[in-house]
């Protein structure tokens, strides 16, 4: 963030025969000089600007200072520099990188600065569906959706083989009473369950619901959008839904038997079904016992419920016995035993489901995806969705320009302290505008070749 002040000079001692001191003298100066791989990532794949498609502005032009991309790509940006607040930009809105960024150097009014307020970015995220009296931006839920799929699809030169997607569903832990809140008592807090859909690193949905419904409410209608833009543009390519036992529901997996989508979904267990491994488990038991180490074995067998589910299925019975106790796990899927068997079926494929978690981390800890203050879902979707296009652009940043350096796989905090939060003086002149980074920065070389790729990207 730019600091453009002055004081006093302050002492802190003498260090080798020569005094300390400090002042706020130096100029126009930023901290998030890092930016500039933002808006590098951004060109390189379009973000903002098919973002800021998705918004309708019946503002009347002539009294318009900031437009929609702008706006799109300042909300964006500052959420993944780690401004998540809108009261932020009221000092963001001078900062230079920000500016560069948004190609608006200087303010077209003497009254307004080179980018928007609090108020203005306000507006935008208190947006309806359609333009009203009083809401002049609107967005359109289906076309963000859309984009989210477009981005990952733009991703791939060629269609792959196969694809995975991973759901789950985590809490949104609530402090006001915004519309939409109730008690979930396995959280134990009030809190909203928005639904998360990943493919590998790539976010594909992020659903903003109540939290007083089944944690698989609504996912065929995402599920089925979802592959169905993907077939559009892969109509051959295999794909696996995968996600923990909240998704095992008749619906979800008909659905995806008429469709040709594969599924590995866990299941809860019963005592029905934990009777059905009693051997496994006495035989772990018994091997436990012997070695002093956890012991599991697996049992492969076709299961049908009394009353839920339509057809028998292949579930797969993890029979464990660790800490002196039984640990059995269950899991249903429709992939053949012929094509992989057991152990590797849960341990290779299921257990890789984790992984998603620290998607959802980066999402709401790092990106502040769990920002949902306002009175309405309505706004407070459309926050979720800024968050997730930030994360969408510091993947496109990791993807891209990180590929080849220790940061290839690093989470998005670590990318913003490392990469972006740079600290720089900006010297502009009649014919450039400098970005002096510190000299001292350890990550040089992995920002510059950052900078290659990228550059070589968007061309």
């Amino acid at each position: 963030m730019q600091t453009e002040c002055s004081a006093g000079r302050m002492a802190f001692g003498t260090v080798s025969g020569r005094n300390v001191v400090a002042d706020f003298g130096g100029g126009t100066i930023t901290s998030d000089a890092g930016a500039l791989l933002l808006g590098a990532t951004d060109r390189a794949i379009g973000l903002t600007e098919r973002f800021a498609r998705c918004f309708t502005d019946a503002r009347a032009p002539h009294l318009v200072e900031h437009d929609v991309r702008a706006l799109v790509l300042q909300r964006v940006a500052g959420i993944a520099m780690g401004y998540e607040d809108l009261v932020d930009h009221d000092h963001l809105r001078h900062d230079p990188v920000l500016a560069t960024l948004a190609g608006r150097l200087e303010a077209g009014r003497a009254d307004c600065a080179p980018l928007a307020g609090k108020s203005t970015l306000n507006r935008l995220e208190l947006g309806q569906a359609k333009p009203t009296r009083y809401h002049r931006i609107a967005h359109d839920p289906a076309a963000i959706e859309a984009l989210f799929v477009d981005v990952f699809l733009d991703a791939h030169h060629v269609s792959p083989g196969q694809i995975v997607l991973d759901l789950d569903a985590t809490d949104d832990p609530l402090h006001g009473h915004q519309e939409g809140r109730f008690f979930h008592g396995y959280y134990d807090c009030y809190c909203y369950l928005p639904l998360y859909i990943f493919c590998g690193r790539h976010l594909l949905a992020s659903r903003l619901r109540p939290s007083n419904i089944d944690g698989a409410a609504g996912a065929v209608e995402d599920v089925a959008r979802i592959v169905g833009h993907i077939r559009r543009r892969w109509p051959r390519v295999r794909i696996l839904l995968r996600a923990d036992g909240g998704f095992c529901r008749e619906t979800l997996m008909a659905w995806c038997e008429t469709h040709r989508v594969d599924f590995l979904f866990g299941l809860a267990r019963n005592a029905r079904l934990v009777e059905e491994i009693a051997g496994e488990l006495a035989a772990a038991e018994a091997e436990s016992a012997r070695t002093g180490r956890p012991a599991r074995r697996y049992r492969d067998f076709r299961w049908l419920t009394r009353d839920s589910w339509s057809r028998a299925r292949r579930v797969v019975g993890k029979a464990e016995w660790t800490g002196g106790a039984a640990n059995p796990r269950f899991v249903v899927t429709s992939l053949s035993p012929a094509e992989i068997k057991a152990r590797p079926l849960y341990e290779a494929i299921y257990c890789a489901r984790g992984e998603m978690e620290n998607r959802i981390k980066e999402c709401q800890l790092d990106l502040f995806a769990d920002r949902t203050s306002s009175g309405t879902m309505r706004a407070n979707q459309l926050r979720l969705w800024f968050a997730s296009m930030a994360y969408v652009l510091l993947c496109g940043l990791r993807r891209i320009g990180l590929a080849h350096t220790q940061f290839a796989t690093a989470t998005c905090g670590t990318i913003r302290v490392k990469l972006l939060k740079i600290g720089a003086q900006v010297i502009r002149s009649v014919r450039r505008i400098r970005i002096a980074m510190a000299s001292a920065c350890p990550w040089q070389y992995e920002f510059g070749l950052a900078h290659a790729l990228l550059m070589k990207a968007a061309r």
